[in-house]
């Protein structure tokens, strides 16, 4: 069934913001799962982290980068399109309960996904300490938002120009682990390399983490095998099984090589994507 695109915001050079018509998916979603879109019927199906909710408007927000042709091209479409079908919403939600003291981590355009999560561990009664990063000052999203639902907001940047100077994993620990807060659990989400480090750094000091992984998807049910990840030397489906897992658990090397395995055919159907785009004078 056909979603219209109601409201499209652009957050920053490569990341959108953009909110569907999804009635059903809005009333039943809950923190931690996703979506799969599709923009047409010959489009490649994509999962989509559901950044937020409105089940009185019928509607559900999603925040994404654009490094793809199928995210380039959904960045290009305006408020009043439609995409042929957005099906959800997928995977298991979070454990949501009253631990104690939460760290929410969102690396990039990790911290859409983690803005959900954030806000329910802050409603279930815990002291929630974020901590939100990006390479520079520019590319720092939803900082707002993620100060309204937490006790505490550390914002870093890699380059220093904004927060604290250096990598969230560092800012864990020196910010909130070395100063002594104690910490009941870590959620993390964003590249793979950062929740890698953030939870090298968590396993030194025994806390639990959770992790989000955003492997390759194909039918996102768990039929087909493509998002197959090794998680405490077993095999499981994000799609089905997470994509939530135990961070200390997680096989990150090879999560990486599977998340490169396409890059040079990623890489070619953009470049042919973004010559389409350039002759029909839609992009100069």
């Amino acid at each position: 069934m056909a979603s219209r695109l109601i409201e499209k915001k652009q957050l920053s050079e490569n990341v959108f913001q953009m909110v569907f018509e999804a009635g059903k998916i809005a009333r039943k979603r809950k923190a931690g799962q996703f979506v799969v879109i599709r923009i047409h019927d010959k489009g490649e199906r994509i999962p989509l982290t559901i950044a937020g909710a409105n089940p009185e408007k019928g509607t559900i927000t999603m925040v994404f980068q654009r490094v793809g042709k199928t995210t380039y091209h959904l960045s290009m479409l305006e408020e009043g399109d439609e995409v042929m079908d957005i099906v959800g919403p997928m995977g298991k939600p979070t454990h949501i309960e009253n631990i104690g003291t939460v760290a929410c981590i969102g690396g990039g355009v990790g911290v859409a996904p983690v803005y959900p999560i954030t806000e329910a561990m802050k409603a279930a009664g815990n002291y929630v300490i974020s901590i939100i990063g990006a390479r520079d000052k520019g590319l720092v999203i939803m900082e707002e938002e993620m100060r309204s639902v937490s006790d505490e907001l550390i914002v870093a940047t890699d380059d220093g120009s904004y927060g604290f100077h250096g990598f969230v994993s560092q800012a864990l620990e020196q910010e909130v682990i070395k100063k002594g807060k104690h910490l009941d659990q870590v959620v993390a989400i964003g590249p793979v390399p950062m929740m890698n480090a953030v939870c090298d750094t968590t396993r030194k000091y025994d806390i639990p983490t959770i992790v989000s992984l955003n492997s390759i998807m194909v039918d996102a049910t768990g039929m087909c095998g493509a998002c197959r990840v090794s998680v405490g030397g077993k095999t499981r489906f994000v799609c089905v099984d997470g994509p939530e897992f135990d961070g200390h658990q997680v096989d990150f090397k090879e999560l990486i090589d599977r998340q490169r395995i396409y890059l040079d055919q990623e890489k070619l159907s953009l470049e042919r994507y973004l010559k389409e785009l350039r002759k029909e004078g839609r992009l100069v």
